[in-house]
């Protein structure tokens, strides 16, 4: 490198001055406030409720989750990298927080009015749903592109890791409070705790279940507070119609350029693909699971609370893992561990594991009482182990191999092309469990995604080797 240029690089990092700790909490707190999304609606709680009670029969009801997920992956995808380089051209980042994080709150309240056995419910649950999931998959994204300006490059793998293990803590604590105060049984009419319900809610109704969508708008509306009153926002740049133009050239100034990072391109490609898996696994796990064994709101979330721990624990010794070992080796590693659990997924059935016959649940006994319920808990904490350090990993990675003088915009790419396919995944489920009315067929598609993803990555070279 040129003495003239490294002065220049000097100088241009030489102004910055990172925020206080305050504002990287604020920060951290998004994924807190965001994460119930994920864990009441789309895995745990909701999703599996709409496939068992309100859609005529468990397959059904994932094949219509899974064309909703990808009606609404579709629209990410086309309006993300248009959204995105607007939203760097302009600067700010809060405003369009705001606005999609109001389609999250909107689309989750509108969750409540599902109610069991209610055919006509099931369009408007899927379009709020749809709704919803734009809304927060656009709000994280452009909360992550503020990262990169809240701590050092070289502690942006850290922040990382936190995040995602912060999220999945609030993630656990929202899943304690719907199974233990709000979700009953409705054969003993009491929750996980032994308690009735609060607020009177009907188990019969399953408005337990139903909760879950207006405690999750309730939920992010308090705890993103932090982030907007704590958390600095880019300044504004230029005016919306400025930034529509500048963004628009920018974007495809970037494209252009990327194929000249071979290493670079290949990985965002990889990202893009096993992501898609990764959301989908978590998407249609908890669906998949109240289909083959006839799970409870309060089994299925019990094993969500464990899946959870599970992943926290993973984001937090995969983040070790990364600085002792290399980023691309956690990522290849989760990606095998994550083969290994789905092949383990197809051979369990309530009377097989792994083509050993055993004695099928019997009604009545203790949670995970058959040999078959206790081998899926023991995959499913495989898919947290491993899904934690993936995700943060991916990020970690991303800094090693990314141009140092470029690596906010790269930031913003990979966010974007983490949401790129993300409509692919789930139709290939959906259409898959429809033609072959099988919901082990359509969970059988992942393969795909990890294999793929995981070839792509041998082919990544960089420090992370």
């Amino acid at each position: 490198m040129s003495s003239s240029l490294a002065e220049g690089i000097a100088q241009t990092r030489e102004p910055i001055r990172y925020p206080s700790q305050g504002a990287v909490i604020g920060w951290i707190l998004f994924d807190w406030a965001a994460q119930p999304y994920f864990t009441l609606i789309t895995t745990f709680i909701f999703a599996p409720y709409f496939a068992t009670y309100v859609a005529p029969d468990p397959a059904t009801g994932q094949s219509l989750w899974g064309f909703a997920t990808a009606a609404s992956g579709f629209v990410i995808a086309l309006a993300s990298p248009v959204l995105g380089a607007i939203a760097d051209a302009s600067g700010r980042r809060k405003p369009w927080i705001a606005l999609f994080g109001a389609m999250l709150v909107i689309g989750s309240m509108l969750m409540w009015f599902g109610k069991p056995g209610e055919p006509h419910t099931i369009l408007p649950l899927l379009i709020a749903y749809a709704i919803a999931t734009i809304g927060v998959e656009f709000a994280t994204v452009f909360n992550n592109a503020m990262m990169p300006n809240l701590v050092p490059p070289e502690k942006i793998g850290r922040l990382s890791g936190t995040g995602w293990a912060i999220g999945y803590v609030g993630g656990i604590l929202s899943l304690v409070l719907v199974l233990g105060f709000l979700a009953a049984s409705p054969d003993t009419g009491k929750t996980l705790l032994g308690l009735a319900p609060w607020f009177g809610l009907d188990p019969a109704l399953h408005e337990g279940d139903r909760i879950s969508g207006p405690l999750t708008g309730a939920w992010f509306v308090v705890f993103v507070l932090p982030m907007f009153l704590l958390t600095p926002d880019f300044p504004a740049k230029l005016a919306p119609r400025a930034a529509i133009r500048e963004g628009l050239r920018e974007l495809a100034e970037t494209l252009r350029d990327l194929p000249r990072h071979r290493s670079l391109a290949i990985f965002l490609l990889a990202n893009m693909i096993y992501t898609d898996g990764l959301v989908s696994l978590f998407a249609f796990g908890g669906i998949y699971a109240t289909g083959t064994f006839g799970w409870s709101t309060i089994q299925i979330g019990t094993f969500g609370i464990i899946l959870a721990i599970a992943a926290t624990i993973g984001a937090f010794i995969g983040g070790r893992l990364d600085d002792a070992f290399g980023s691309k080796r956690v990522i290849a590693g989760s990606l095998v561990l994550l083969l290994i659990a789905i092949a383990g997924i197809l051979l369990v059935d309530p009377s097989h594991v792994l083509l050993i016959e055993v004695t099928p649940p019997q009604p009545g006994v203790a949670l995970f009482a058959s040999p078959a319920e206790r081998a899926y808990l023991l995959l499913g904490c495989l898919i947290g182990i491993a899904g934690g350090p993936l995700q943060a990993a991916s990020r970690t990675l991303l800094i090693r191999i990314a141009p140092r003088d470029r690596i906010a915009q790269y930031f913003g790419l990979f966010a974007l092309t983490g949401k790129v396919t993300s409509f692919i995944g789930p139709l290939l489920i959906a259409t898959v469990t429809a033609l072959a009315s099988s919901q082990k067929a359509g969970m059988a598609v992942l393969v795909l995604f990890f294999v793929a993803g995981l070839a792509l990555l041998t082919q990544v070279r960089g420090s992370a080797d």
